[in-house]
């Protein structure tokens, strides 16, 4: 039996009854607000005090990238309130976000592991710097497409962010430099992925840097970073041990040594991976499972094919394709192992029917 009535709700059943608004249990007002999308959950933290008090020590994520027009009144409005969010889309379709309200954020909820600025033409170094300060715990940060950040800014945030494990710079032109994939890899030795695609200063000498410093990483994406050659994908073949995706689109200084590198480390890991054979922690996963070569035209098809037989993870086949040869026109003949096994089922077949 329910009834409800103007600010009065009553629900009897389970020997349990709610007269008010306020009397609905936290865990339970936090179920329901999860099922909510986050601009309801923010008119939700305004029916009474008792509802504005769970959702803003209760909940842990939120994005404000619905708001179109008033982000940063908004920001500046709930960051007080929300001091136990651990996670914070604050990405834009067109730039709003100022300095002031990063640093609002940063002053107040200190506890944040995950932060999404992407496309926030409009901060400067000063949100950088501010998030060093009051955000120290920051795991995951997505700084894409901020063009205005500078080196200085981000080698000082690795100095206080220590345990990032995912990093995106993606088009970060200016803070994407050799200076601070040195300090990355200096600051930040849990790293596991870093996108630096289209960060066209960054050459050797970074790559380098993060290769003998992040061994952890597994994910790393180069593309468009034109200045790099050999040297950084043999430095990360010999010590990231556990890499798992690497973009080399038009990497176009790469050539059919990179990719001997590549599959030499397999061979190389041989012993780490009976290790786990028999500690029961390998899987068919292990090594290298995505790999974009794509307009890197100086490589030959008896380089890949080798690295592909070394890693049966990459596939060509359709449908799988997770090594991607695009605008490669020589490296057509390259076929990973499920065209070879398809063949031989098709010699299989025919040689019983005769």
């Amino acid at each position: 039996m329910s009834t409800m009535k103007c600010d009065e709700l009553e629900v009897v059943g389970g020997g349990a009854i709610i007269t008010d608004w306020n009397d609905i249990p936290m865990e339970l007002l936090l179920r329901i607000v999860s099922l909510l999308d986050d601009r309801t959950v923010i008119i939700a933290s305004s029916v009474c005090s008792g509802w504005r008090y769970a959702i803003c020590s209760g909940l842990s994520h939120i994005s404000f990238s619905w708001c179109k027009n008033n982000m940063n009144s908004l920001v500046l409005s709930m960051a007080p309130k929300f001091k136990n969010l651990r996670g914070l889309i604050l990405r834009q379709d067109k730039p709003q976000l100022v300095d002031y309200a990063v640093e609002t954020i940063a002053n107040n909820c200190h506890d944040l592991q995950e932060v999404d600025l992407s496309k926030s033409f409009k901060l400067s170094d000063r949100s950088l710097y501010a998030l060093a300060h009051g955000c120290r715990s920051l795991i995951k940060l997505n700084i894409s497409g901020c063009s205005s950040f500078s080196d200085i800014a981000l080698a000082y945030l690795t100095g206080y962010c220590r345990k990032l494990k995912i990093l995106n710079l993606c088009g970060c032109v200016k803070a994407a430099s050799d200076k601070a994939l040195k300090a990355i890899g200096y600051n930040c030795g849990e790293l596991e992925s870093l996108n630096l695609g289209w960060c066209e200063e960054v050459s050797d000498a970074g790559v380098m840097s993060l290769a003998f410093g992040c061994h952890d990483l597994r994910a790393l994406d180069l593309c468009g970073c034109v200045l790099i050659t050999d040297e950084s994908v043999i430095a990360l073949a010999n010590n990231c041990r556990h890499l798992r995706s690497l973009g080399l689109y038009y990497c176009q200084n790469i050539t059919d040594k990179a990719m001997y590198a590549l599959a030499q480390s397999r061979v190389k890991n041989e012993d780490e991976v009976w290790e786990s054979v028999k500690s029961r922690r390998y899987e068919e996963d292990e090594g290298l499972m995505n790999l974009n070569i794509s307009q890197c035209t100086a490589l030959t098809p008896p380089a890949v094919q080798a690295l592909c037989d070394s890693f049966p993870a990459l596939h060509t086949c359709p449908g799988r394709h997770s090594l991607i040869i695009s605008g490669c026109l020589n490296l057509t003949s390259v076929h990973c192992a499920c065209a070879f096994q398809a063949h031989r089922a098709l010699n299989t077949l025919a040689h019983h029917a005769y």
